[in-house]
């Protein structure tokens, strides 16, 4: 049951808001928002950003009133029904997990009382919701990781996290689209260029996809183009 809420952000911007906690139940509404929310303003249209449980819509103030605006999106939640769950692709990505890429494995396991083999046999056990992108190009939020491995972000950020880099903070994972500073506890790496596929235009991953790591050996990374570059550990 969604009890939906509509929030002004600023003059041309609402924040439909369907939920207060994340869930994987949420997607198949979020996604039906976002579709019906995009066929209603159709032109008017300047943005739409579908999250963990809510969708900032933008639209052109010049094109349509406020009110109207406002009225458009109360026909939509009005008969809002969930979406299909599995309307989104089903991504497998190959992850090298070895501590010298992949720094925090060490602490993940000791956290949850668990061996590094069996935090990543658990890590690639699920399939994993695109639940939003942001930070960067082709970053996207995903979960939920079974609450065992379950790790806070770092007390202070790394200047630098290699392109790649495949990570957990609380009970969300990731993977870094290209070198950046970040938080996040870093497992392994991928070769999965995801910063070109979201410069293109074309992000590999959206919301409503599902994706499962796959462990591999540190030849077939380097056969895949993986840099192999080591990580530091966080101080």
């Amino acid at each position: 049951m969604i009890r939906p809420r509509i929030e002004l952000t600023a003059m041309d911007v609402f924040m439909v808001r369907l939920f207060d906690s994340i869930d994987e139940e949420n997607m198949p509404w979020i996604l039906a928002a976002d579709r019906a929310l995009r066929e209603a303003f159709g032109q008017s249209l300047i943005d739409l950003v579908p999250s963990y449980t809510t969708l900032m819509l933008h639209y052109d103030c010049l094109c349509l009133a406020h009110e109207e605006a406002l009225q458009r999106i109360e026909r939509v939640l009005e008969r809002l029904e969930p979406a299909n769950a599995g309307l989104g692709r089903r991504h497998e990505i190959p992850v090298w997990y070895d501590p010298s890429v992949g720094p925090e494995l060490a602490r993940v396991a000791e956290r949850a009382g668990l061996t590094i083999d069996e935090v990543v046999r658990r890590h690639c056990s699920r399939d994993y919701h695109v639940f939003a992108l942001g930070f960067a190009p082709g970053y996207s939020f995903m979960g939920l990781v079974e609450e065992a491995l379950a790790t806070p972000r770092l007390k202070t950020p790394r200047r630098r996290v290699m392109a790649g880099s495949v990570g957990i903070a609380d009970r969300q994972t990731a993977i870094y689209p290209l070198q950046s500073p970040g938080g996040w506890n870093i497992l392994g790496r991928t070769a999965l260029p995801l910063f070109e596929h979201a410069c293109r235009g074309e992000p590999l991953l959206l919301p409503g996809d599902r994706v499962r790591f796959a462990a591999i050996t540190r030849d077939e990374f380097e056969r895949q183009g993986g840099d192999t570059a080591p990580l530091e550990a966080a101080p």
